[in-house]
């Protein structure tokens, strides 16, 4: 269980199931408020690139060269989450809004 509320920015463990396993992912959304649903919205972390427009390499200690994919973007309970592993810095949170609002068309 969750011991506190995920936070824009923060890279959590969550368990994504069977067709993509635990993996790290970058929360993206608000925290919910009073009667919101308590879901968060991420963008996953892959070790598997395609070189796509819509990767942001990260690189930093403990973790694996990746990328955060912004074509895999889900939303989930909060309750799903493992554990926060860490933060994104704010180049690269940066990088992943700009290539998340191209994938989105916004």
């Amino acid at each position: 269980m969750v011991r506190s509320q995920p936070t824009r920015g923060e890279i959590w463990l969550v368990d994504l199931g069977l067709a993509q396993k635990t993996r790290p992912v970058v929360i993206m959304s608000v925290k919910p408020t009073g009667d919101e649903r308590v879901v968060v919205s991420y963008i996953a972390r892959t070790t598997s690139t395609r070189g796509t427009q819509y990767e942001v390499p990260h690189e930093a200690p403990g973790f694996k060269p990746g990328v955060f994919d912004a074509q895999s973007i889900g939303t989930i309970p909060v309750a799903r989450l493992l554990k926060r592993i860490g933060t994104l810095d704010a180049d690269t949170f940066g990088k992943v809004q700009t290539v998340l609002k191209s994938w989105l068309d916004f």
